[in-house]
């Protein structure tokens, strides 16, 4: 009896890797870059060869969930010689947290990169408070006071 190594390695792979032949795969992951420029954060996921339409970006609760799907090809009448492209949903979420303006998300989709700039929401940015003093300031800590110090003891009527 005659061994094809090639076919023997392919079948191997396949038990390995948990598929089975001429079945649609989908990987684990979908690999993404994210960073945080000043106000908002930048996200690049690599998802070649994908249908524009088929990719879904949804934000719920703070988690950015990216969802898309490559058709398999059709198999009328094919013989395989090598099937390594994944087919099928690809899915990755991510936690932003609360702080994220879910209007202002920005998508683009361009050489199978899909392209996110995610503002942060106005109260997340940080933000100086001016500290005022002189005489302004001291009359209006004296009236604060004042009206506090009346209504405790039920005086100023």
């Amino acid at each position: 009896m005659r061994s094809d190594s090639i076919s023997d390695f392919d079948a191997l792979a396949r038990n390995l890797l948990g598929m089975r032949e001429g079945s649609a795969r989908s990987p684990q992951f979908m690999p993404i870059d994210l960073y945080r420029v000043d106000d908002h954060f930048v996200l690049h996921a690599d998802l070649p060869g994908m249908d524009p339409g088929s990719i879904d970006v949804n934000v719920e609760r703070g988690v950015l969930t990216l969802t898309a799907h490559r058709t398999p090809p059709p198999e009328n009448d094919v013989q395989w010689l090598a099937s390594e492209r994944f087919a099928g949903v690809y899915r990755r979420q991510v936690s932003l947290g609360d702080e994220i303006d879910t209007e202002r998300i920005e998508a683009s989709y361009d050489n199978g990169v899909l392209n996110l700039i995610i503002p942060l929401h106005e109260r997340a940015k940080p933000r100086r408070i001016q500290v005022t003093h002189g005489r302004n300031s001291e009359q209006h800590l004296v009236t604060s006071t004042t009206v506090a110090s009346d209504v405790a003891t039920g005086g100023g009527e």
